[in-house]
């Protein structure tokens, strides 16, 4: 079956690529929508969108994110992810609140509002811990805090930076992990395929230069992107893991800390056997076969 595939973009990343020559290689129609020249009228689709079966959101910019994939369901266009599921991940105190209520392990965070508050919160987690932005991605503004001067000295600056996102201070226990944490990449709970993302430095962000290696996906790790996926709606995800209780030398159990929306896989792709964008765009022919299926049903 021939599907119409709707890119939503603001720039042509490497991923995007892999995803549209497979597409161009099974002959599907591609419709690629750059979100920054669309006009999203609260009746009536883009014109770009009209044509569309279903759409990929491959937005850079959250905000953009957010808002055309409220658009998209509003006109009845199938999105990958919904907007449920980016609101979701792309926030990380609904992030967190979501995994708890599932009950994936996942670090533990408080969330305050005032400097004084953030750092009770610090003294009480004790040194080292973490703070990160609300929302972020790339391992951007989260700092490693090692001390009381440190933590007062990083509170007063994102307090006085102006944006209310900066007075909503996420801080988290710091997980001791051995020098890596993996990533899976998964369609509805079900992974694609897994990689070690491994460094030196405390962050192991793969676009903080960490060093990648194919992981095997055990039943553990399974069982957690499976619950971990329907915690936030499902999708086309990351699902990123950390080992704790290595460096301690005690069996080491895994703790989800985050699940990513507009998940990036060329770094995966490289390392693993599996061919990822043909695993997705599988995907993105199954789930618009069955809405073809449901439309002929209701018809």
């Amino acid at each position: 079956m021939r599907v119409n595939v709707g890119i939503l973009y603001s720039r042509i990343r490497r991923d995007e690529k892999l995803l549209l020559n497979e597409l161009r290689d099974r002959d599907h129609e591609i419709t690629k929508v750059d979100v920054r020249k669309q006009r999203f009228n609260i009746a009536d689709p883009p014109e770009a969108l009209v044509d569309v079966d279903i759409l990929v959101d491959r937005c850079l910019a959250t905000s953009r994110s957010l808002y055309a994939t409220q658009f998209a369901e509003a006109y009845g266009i199938p999105v990958v992810n919904g907007a449920e599921t980016a609101e979701v991940c792309a926030n990380k105190v609904k992030n967190s609140l979501a995994l708890q209520k599932a009950g994936v392990p996942t670090p533990n965070t408080d969330v305050a509002f005032t400097k004084d508050a953030a750092l009770e919160s610090i003294e009480a987690f004790g040194y080292p811990c973490v703070l990160k932005p609300v929302i972020g991605s790339w391992g951007r503004l989260m700092a490693k805090i090692e001390s009381r001067s440190a933590a007062e000295a990083i509170l007063e600056h994102k307090e006085t930076l102006g944006h209310y996102e900066h007075k909503v201070f996420y801080v988290q226990e710091f997980v001791d992990k051995p020098g890596r944490d993996m990533r899976v990449v998964a369609v509805d709970g079900e992974p694609i395929a897994g990689m070690v993302r491994s460094s030196d430095h405390w962050l192991t962000n793969a676009a903080k230069g960490a060093e990648t290696a194919e992981a095997e996906t055990t039943d553990e790790m399974r069982n957690l992107v499976e619950t971990a996926s329907d915690a936030v709606g499902g999708g086309l995800l990351g699902i990123d893991l950390m080992e704790t209780g290595v460096e301690s030398g005690e069996p080491s159990d895994l703790t989800v800390h985050e699940v990513n929306h507009t998940v990036e896989f060329k770094a995966l792709n490289e390392v693993t056997d599996v061919d990822v964008p043909a695993r997705v765009v599988d995907w993105l022919e199954a789930r618009a076969g069955a809405r073809s299926e449901t439309a002929e049903v209701r018809t």
